[in-house]
Protein backbone atom coordinates (compact mmCIF):
# COMPACT_ATOMS: atom_id res chain seq x y z
CA UNK A 1 0.00 0.00 0.00
CA UNK A 2 2.92 2.25 0.84
CA UNK A 3 4.77 1.89 -2.14
CA UNK A 4 1.15 2.18 -4.33
CA UNK A 5 1.18 5.70 -2.76
CA UNK A 6 4.91 6.73 -2.75
CA UNK A 7 4.38 5.56 -6.91
CA UNK A 8 1.20 7.75 -7.02
CA UNK A 9 3.38 10.90 -5.83
CA UNK A 10 5.97 10.20 -7.88
CA UNK A 11 3.87 10.21 -11.28
CA UNK A 12 0.89 12.88 -9.84
CA UNK A 13 -2.53 12.46 -9.41
CA UNK A 14 -5.90 14.07 -9.59
CA UNK A 15 -8.58 14.57 -6.49
CA UNK A 16 -11.69 15.19 -8.83
CA UNK A 17 -15.55 15.11 -8.28
CA UNK A 18 -18.12 13.63 -10.71
CA UNK A 19 -21.36 14.84 -10.79
CA UNK A 20 -24.39 13.55 -12.14
CA UNK A 21 -27.03 11.06 -12.33
CA UNK A 22 -25.16 8.04 -14.04
CA UNK A 23 -22.32 7.88 -11.82
CA UNK A 24 -22.63 4.16 -11.09
CA UNK A 25 -22.60 3.63 -14.96
CA UNK A 26 -19.11 6.13 -15.08
CA UNK A 27 -17.45 4.06 -12.51
CA UNK A 28 -18.09 0.75 -14.20
CA UNK A 29 -17.13 1.95 -17.72
CA UNK A 30 -13.96 3.43 -16.03
CA UNK A 31 -13.38 -0.30 -14.21
CA UNK A 32 -13.89 -1.81 -17.82
CA UNK A 33 -10.85 -0.06 -18.85
CA UNK A 34 -8.82 -0.90 -16.07
CA UNK A 35 -8.46 2.84 -14.68
CA UNK A 36 -7.22 2.91 -11.70
CA UNK A 37 -9.12 4.78 -9.51
CA UNK A 38 -8.87 5.12 -5.23
CA UNK A 39 -10.08 6.56 -2.06
CA UNK A 40 -13.81 7.49 -3.10
CA UNK A 41 -15.98 9.23 -1.53
CA UNK A 42 -20.27 9.81 -1.57
CA UNK A 43 -20.45 13.53 -1.23
CA UNK A 44 -24.60 13.14 -1.86
CA UNK A 45 -26.80 11.39 -4.29
CA UNK A 46 -24.94 12.73 -7.18
CA UNK A 47 -21.65 13.83 -6.60
CA UNK A 48 -18.73 11.59 -5.69
CA UNK A 49 -14.87 12.00 -5.10
CA UNK A 50 -11.94 10.22 -5.72
CA UNK A 51 -8.48 9.97 -7.15
CA UNK A 52 -7.39 9.20 -10.31
CA UNK A 53 -3.93 8.63 -12.35
CA UNK A 54 -2.96 12.02 -14.18
CA UNK A 55 -2.34 9.97 -17.35
CA UNK A 56 -6.07 8.63 -17.78
CA UNK A 57 -7.47 12.31 -17.52
CA UNK A 58 -8.74 12.64 -20.97
CA UNK A 59 -9.57 9.25 -21.30
CA UNK A 60 -12.00 9.79 -18.07
CA UNK A 61 -13.32 12.75 -19.20
CA UNK A 62 -14.53 11.27 -22.73
CA UNK A 63 -16.40 8.68 -20.35
CA UNK A 64 -17.77 11.44 -18.37
CA UNK A 65 -19.45 13.10 -21.49
CA UNK A 66 -20.89 10.12 -22.64
CA UNK A 67 -22.52 9.26 -19.21
CA UNK A 68 -23.55 12.69 -19.28
CA UNK A 69 -21.39 13.62 -16.38
CA UNK A 70 -19.97 17.16 -15.28
CA UNK A 71 -15.99 16.52 -13.86
CA UNK A 72 -14.27 19.32 -11.83
CA UNK A 73 -10.59 18.94 -10.69
CA UNK A 74 -10.77 19.43 -6.19
CA UNK A 75 -6.71 19.25 -6.16
CA UNK A 76 -3.90 18.39 -7.80
CA UNK A 77 -0.88 16.00 -6.54
CA UNK A 78 2.35 14.67 -6.60
CA UNK A 79 5.98 15.54 -7.67
CA UNK A 80 4.95 16.90 -11.03
CA UNK A 81 2.95 20.00 -9.83
CA UNK A 82 5.62 20.24 -6.84
CA UNK A 83 8.34 20.65 -10.45
CA UNK A 84 5.88 22.54 -12.25
CA UNK A 85 4.82 25.09 -9.65
CA UNK A 86 8.58 26.10 -8.52
CA UNK A 87 10.18 25.66 -12.44
CA UNK A 88 9.95 29.51 -12.39
CA UNK A 89 11.73 29.92 -9.43
CA UNK A 90 14.88 28.29 -10.70
CA UNK A 91 16.94 31.21 -9.10
CA UNK A 92 15.93 30.97 -6.36
CA UNK A 93 16.52 27.24 -5.88
CA UNK A 94 19.89 27.55 -7.23
CA UNK A 95 20.42 30.65 -4.16
CA UNK A 96 18.90 27.87 -2.10
CA UNK A 97 21.29 25.29 -2.79
CA UNK A 98 23.79 27.89 -2.81
CA UNK A 99 23.21 28.79 0.56
CA UNK A 100 22.70 25.54 2.23
CA UNK A 101 26.67 24.56 0.45
CA UNK A 102 28.08 27.71 2.25
CA UNK A 103 26.45 27.05 5.40
CA UNK A 104 28.15 23.34 4.91
CA UNK A 105 31.29 24.45 3.25
CA UNK A 106 31.44 26.82 6.31
CA UNK A 107 30.58 24.39 9.19
CA UNK A 108 34.44 23.02 8.73
CA UNK A 109 36.55 26.58 10.05
CA UNK A 110 36.34 28.90 13.04
CA UNK A 111 34.62 32.38 12.05
CA UNK A 112 34.13 33.97 15.54
CA UNK A 113 37.37 33.59 18.65
CA UNK A 114 35.32 34.03 21.93
CA UNK A 115 37.30 35.63 25.17
CA UNK A 116 35.84 34.15 28.47
CA UNK A 117 37.80 35.61 31.16
CA UNK A 118 36.68 34.60 34.60
CA UNK A 119 36.05 36.81 37.37
CA UNK A 120 35.59 39.49 34.93
CA UNK A 121 39.64 40.40 34.96
CA UNK A 122 40.89 41.57 31.99
CA UNK A 123 43.82 39.90 30.57
CA UNK A 124 45.39 42.91 27.88
CA UNK A 125 46.78 41.80 24.52
CA UNK A 126 45.52 38.35 25.02
CA UNK A 127 43.65 38.11 21.83
CA UNK A 128 46.91 39.11 19.99
CA UNK A 129 48.54 36.49 21.56
CA UNK A 130 45.94 33.57 20.43
CA UNK A 131 46.00 34.39 16.78
CA UNK A 132 50.23 34.33 16.87
CA UNK A 133 49.83 31.26 18.54
CA UNK A 134 47.69 29.57 15.90
CA UNK A 135 43.62 30.32 16.25
CA UNK A 136 42.94 32.52 13.84
CA UNK A 137 39.62 32.73 12.34
CA UNK A 138 39.04 31.12 8.78
CA UNK A 139 41.29 28.12 9.95
CA UNK A 140 40.12 24.74 9.72
CA UNK A 141 39.11 22.86 12.68
CA UNK A 142 40.68 19.84 11.73
CA UNK A 143 43.63 22.27 12.25
CA UNK A 144 43.28 23.75 15.23
CA UNK A 145 45.80 21.85 18.43
CA UNK A 146 44.17 23.10 21.24
CA UNK A 147 47.07 21.73 23.45
CA UNK A 148 49.92 23.62 21.61
CA UNK A 149 47.64 26.76 21.06
CA UNK A 150 47.54 26.50 24.66
CA UNK A 151 51.05 25.83 25.41
CA UNK A 152 52.13 28.61 23.39
CA UNK A 153 50.21 31.42 24.96
CA UNK A 154 51.12 29.81 28.41
CA UNK A 155 54.67 30.08 27.62
CA UNK A 156 54.32 33.82 26.49
CA UNK A 157 52.81 34.81 29.72
CA UNK A 158 52.63 34.75 33.08
CA UNK A 159 49.78 35.94 34.12
CA UNK A 160 47.40 33.05 33.11
CA UNK A 161 46.91 30.68 35.28
CA UNK A 162 44.63 28.32 33.08
CA UNK A 163 43.36 28.44 29.78
CA UNK A 164 40.96 25.74 28.00
CA UNK A 165 39.90 26.04 24.17
CA UNK A 166 36.32 24.46 23.23
CA UNK A 167 35.50 24.47 19.73
CA UNK A 168 31.70 24.75 19.20
CA UNK A 169 29.90 24.90 15.76
CA UNK A 170 32.00 27.51 14.09
CA UNK A 171 32.78 28.98 17.24
CA UNK A 172 36.50 28.93 19.36
CA UNK A 173 35.76 29.58 23.35
CA UNK A 174 38.75 30.42 24.99
CA UNK A 175 38.47 30.45 28.61
CA UNK A 176 40.98 31.82 30.53
CA UNK A 177 42.28 32.51 34.75
CA UNK A 178 43.93 35.57 35.43
CA UNK A 179 46.86 34.68 37.64
CA UNK A 180 47.43 36.70 40.73
CA UNK A 181 50.72 38.61 40.16
CA UNK A 182 52.89 38.37 43.44
CA UNK A 183 56.17 38.60 44.87
CA UNK A 184 58.45 35.32 44.86
CA UNK A 185 57.77 34.00 48.09
CA UNK A 186 60.98 32.03 49.20
CA UNK A 187 60.80 29.55 51.75
CA UNK A 188 61.87 30.15 55.58
CA UNK A 189 64.60 27.28 55.10
CA UNK A 190 66.14 28.99 52.94
CA UNK A 191 69.16 31.72 52.47
CA UNK A 192 67.99 34.98 51.75
CA UNK A 193 68.53 39.08 51.84
CA UNK A 194 66.34 41.85 51.52
CA UNK A 195 66.71 43.37 48.52
CA UNK A 196 65.10 47.33 47.71
CA UNK A 197 62.38 47.07 45.86
CA UNK A 198 62.21 50.83 45.27
CA UNK A 199 64.51 54.27 45.31
CA UNK A 200 64.74 56.36 48.53
CA UNK A 201 66.48 57.41 51.55
CA UNK A 202 66.60 55.21 54.97
CA UNK A 203 64.66 56.63 57.57
CA UNK A 204 64.64 53.11 59.48
CA UNK A 205 65.89 49.85 59.32
CA UNK A 206 66.10 47.24 61.83
CA UNK A 207 67.70 43.68 61.12
CA UNK A 208 66.08 41.06 62.98
CA UNK A 209 67.90 38.30 61.37
CA UNK A 210 70.82 38.60 58.95
CA UNK A 211 72.95 42.22 58.87
CA UNK A 212 71.92 45.41 58.16
CA UNK A 213 73.57 46.62 55.12
CA UNK A 214 72.45 50.53 55.01
CA UNK A 215 72.07 53.07 57.45
CA UNK A 216 69.69 55.47 58.24
CA UNK A 217 70.24 58.32 55.36
CA UNK A 218 71.75 56.20 52.72
CA UNK A 219 70.25 56.67 49.21
CA UNK A 220 69.43 53.28 47.66
CA UNK A 221 68.38 51.73 44.11
CA UNK A 222 66.39 49.20 43.33
CA UNK A 223 67.74 45.65 43.66
CA UNK A 224 70.28 47.21 46.47
CA UNK A 225 70.95 44.82 49.30
CA UNK A 226 69.39 46.38 52.58
CA UNK A 227 69.98 43.43 54.74
CA UNK A 228 72.28 40.42 54.02
CA UNK A 229 71.45 36.77 54.31
CA UNK A 230 74.37 36.33 57.03
CA UNK A 231 75.46 36.69 60.39
CA UNK A 232 78.73 36.77 61.56
CA UNK A 233 80.01 35.03 64.86
CA UNK A 234 83.45 35.77 66.46
CA UNK A 235 83.36 31.93 67.59
CA UNK A 236 81.00 30.65 64.61
CA UNK A 237 82.41 32.44 61.65
CA UNK A 238 80.30 33.49 58.65
CA UNK A 239 76.37 31.15 59.00
CA UNK A 240 73.93 32.01 56.43
CA UNK A 241 70.40 33.26 57.45
CA UNK A 242 66.68 33.97 55.93
CA UNK A 243 66.72 37.76 56.69
CA UNK A 244 64.17 39.40 58.60
CA UNK A 245 63.86 43.19 59.53
CA UNK A 246 62.00 46.11 59.01
CA UNK A 247 62.84 49.23 56.47
CA UNK A 248 61.38 52.45 55.75
CA UNK A 249 62.38 54.95 53.54
CA UNK A 250 61.28 57.99 51.58
CA UNK A 251 60.30 57.22 48.10
CA UNK A 252 59.77 59.77 44.99
CA UNK A 253 57.16 59.83 42.65
CA UNK A 254 57.58 62.35 39.96
CA UNK A 255 56.02 63.63 36.78
CA UNK A 256 55.88 66.24 34.24
CA UNK A 257 54.24 67.76 31.43
CA UNK A 258 54.43 70.84 29.34
CA UNK A 259 51.31 72.94 29.21
CA UNK A 260 50.80 75.29 25.90
CA UNK A 261 49.37 78.62 26.62
CA UNK A 262 47.37 78.20 23.18
CA UNK A 263 45.40 74.77 22.64
CA UNK A 264 42.73 73.51 20.35
CA UNK A 265 40.04 71.07 21.81
CA UNK A 266 37.28 68.67 20.89
CA UNK A 267 33.68 70.61 21.27
CA UNK A 268 30.97 67.43 20.03
CA UNK A 269 27.75 69.26 18.22
CA UNK A 270 25.93 66.35 18.65
CA UNK A 271 25.00 65.72 15.43
CA UNK A 272 25.87 62.20 14.38
CA UNK A 273 25.79 59.74 11.18
CA UNK A 274 25.04 56.18 10.58
CA UNK A 275 26.49 54.08 7.65
CA UNK A 276 26.70 50.49 7.49
CA UNK A 277 28.52 48.13 5.80
CA UNK A 278 29.05 43.55 5.45
CA UNK A 279 32.59 42.32 6.04
CA UNK A 280 32.61 38.76 4.57
CA UNK A 281 36.26 37.34 6.15
CA UNK A 282 38.47 40.29 5.00
CA UNK A 283 37.01 41.74 2.24
CA UNK A 284 34.36 44.84 2.93
CA UNK A 285 31.53 46.87 1.21
CA UNK A 286 30.42 50.09 2.66
CA UNK A 287 26.89 51.16 1.93
CA UNK A 288 26.37 53.89 0.58
CA UNK A 289 29.78 55.05 1.63
CA UNK A 290 32.70 55.07 3.52
CA UNK A 291 33.72 58.48 4.39
CA UNK A 292 31.57 61.29 6.46
CA UNK A 293 30.54 64.76 5.45
CA UNK A 294 31.77 65.89 8.29
CA UNK A 295 34.64 68.21 8.14
CA UNK A 296 35.69 67.08 11.52
CA UNK A 297 34.37 63.62 13.11
CA UNK A 298 35.33 60.45 15.17
CA UNK A 299 34.16 57.51 13.71
CA UNK A 300 32.89 54.66 16.35
CA UNK A 301 33.21 51.51 14.56
CA UNK A 302 31.07 48.18 15.93
CA UNK A 303 31.07 44.52 14.33
CA UNK A 304 28.22 42.19 14.83
CA UNK A 305 28.85 38.93 13.18
CA UNK A 306 25.79 36.94 12.13
CA UNK A 307 25.22 33.53 13.38
CA UNK A 308 22.03 31.26 12.65
CA UNK A 309 22.57 29.21 16.01
CA UNK A 310 24.31 30.03 19.37
CA UNK A 311 27.82 28.58 18.82
CA UNK A 312 27.77 28.57 14.36
CA UNK A 313 29.08 32.02 12.84
CA UNK A 314 28.85 32.91 9.46
CA UNK A 315 32.07 34.71 7.96
CA UNK A 316 29.51 37.16 7.42
CA UNK A 317 29.76 40.49 10.32
CA UNK A 318 27.58 43.47 9.38
CA UNK A 319 29.46 46.56 10.34
CA UNK A 320 28.03 50.23 11.63
CA UNK A 321 30.18 53.11 11.18
CA UNK A 322 28.74 56.25 13.58
CA UNK A 323 30.39 59.35 12.76
CA UNK A 324 30.23 62.06 15.38
CA UNK A 325 30.63 65.39 14.73
CA UNK A 326 32.97 67.71 17.03
CA UNK A 327 34.51 71.29 16.21
CA UNK A 328 37.89 72.33 16.60
CA UNK A 329 37.50 75.65 19.56
CA UNK A 330 40.69 77.65 20.29
CA UNK A 331 41.19 77.92 23.73
CA UNK A 332 44.31 80.43 25.22
CA UNK A 333 45.15 80.23 28.80
CA UNK A 334 46.94 82.75 30.80
CA UNK A 335 50.35 81.87 32.21
CA UNK A 336 48.51 80.89 36.28
CA UNK A 337 45.75 79.46 34.40
CA UNK A 338 48.18 76.94 32.71
CA UNK A 339 49.93 76.24 35.64
CA UNK A 340 46.85 75.15 37.63
CA UNK A 341 45.84 72.94 34.82
CA UNK A 342 49.25 71.26 34.81
CA UNK A 343 49.66 70.71 38.64
CA UNK A 344 46.08 69.31 39.08
CA UNK A 345 46.39 66.88 36.54
CA UNK A 346 49.86 65.86 37.71
CA UNK A 347 48.51 65.82 41.08
CA UNK A 348 45.63 63.41 39.84
CA UNK A 349 47.86 60.91 37.72
CA UNK A 350 50.44 60.82 40.68
CA UNK A 351 47.99 60.03 43.43
CA UNK A 352 46.56 57.31 41.33
CA UNK A 353 49.85 55.87 41.96
CA UNK A 354 50.26 55.67 45.26
CA UNK A 355 48.73 53.34 47.61
CA UNK A 356 48.48 55.16 51.11
CA UNK A 357 47.89 59.12 50.47
CA UNK A 358 48.37 59.52 54.40
CA UNK A 359 51.60 58.41 53.60
CA UNK A 360 53.03 61.63 51.73
CA UNK A 361 55.44 63.34 53.89
CA UNK A 362 56.51 66.77 51.20
CA UNK A 363 55.33 67.57 47.85
CA UNK A 364 57.66 69.59 45.72
CA UNK A 365 56.13 72.27 42.78
CA UNK A 366 58.88 73.41 40.23
CA UNK A 367 57.72 75.44 37.03
CA UNK A 368 59.60 76.74 33.94
CA UNK A 369 57.78 79.35 31.86
CA UNK A 370 58.42 80.00 28.43
CA UNK A 371 57.26 82.07 25.91
CA UNK A 372 54.60 79.98 24.46
CA UNK A 373 54.09 76.89 27.34
CA UNK A 374 54.93 76.38 30.68
CA UNK A 375 56.79 73.26 31.92
CA UNK A 376 55.64 71.95 36.01
CA UNK A 377 57.61 69.09 37.57
CA UNK A 378 56.07 67.86 40.63
CA UNK A 379 57.57 65.61 43.02
CA UNK A 380 55.80 63.51 45.83
CA UNK A 381 58.01 62.29 48.88
CA UNK A 382 56.23 59.48 49.98
CA UNK A 383 57.35 57.44 53.76
CA UNK A 384 56.93 53.60 52.67
CA UNK A 385 58.08 50.08 53.79
CA UNK A 386 60.22 48.77 51.25
CA UNK A 387 62.10 45.33 50.70
CA UNK A 388 61.69 42.35 49.34
CA UNK A 389 63.54 38.98 49.78
CA UNK A 390 65.43 37.73 47.19
CA UNK A 391 67.01 33.89 47.36
CA UNK A 392 70.81 33.59 47.96
CA UNK A 393 72.60 31.72 44.85
CA UNK A 394 75.72 29.88 45.63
Amino acid sequence: MIIKKIINYIYGYLRIVVEGYYIERFINICRNHNYMMWNIKKVNDINIALNIEIKHFKEICKIAKKTQCKISIKAKRGLPFFLNKYKKRKLFALFLIFVLATIFFSSRFVWNIEIVEESGLTIENIMEDIQEAGLKTGILKNDVDTKEIINKVRLERDDIAWMGIELKGTNAIVKLVKADKKPEIVDEDEYCHIVSDKNGVITKINAQDGTANVKVGDTVKVGDILINGWMEGKYTGIRYVHAKGEIEARVWYTMNKTIPYTTTEKQYTGNKETNYGIKINNFRINFPKGVSKFKFYDTIETENKIKLFSDFYLPISVVKMTYQQYEEIEKTYSVEQAKNLGIQEIEKELENQIENKENIVNKHINTYEHEDSIDIYITYEVQETIGTNEKIVF
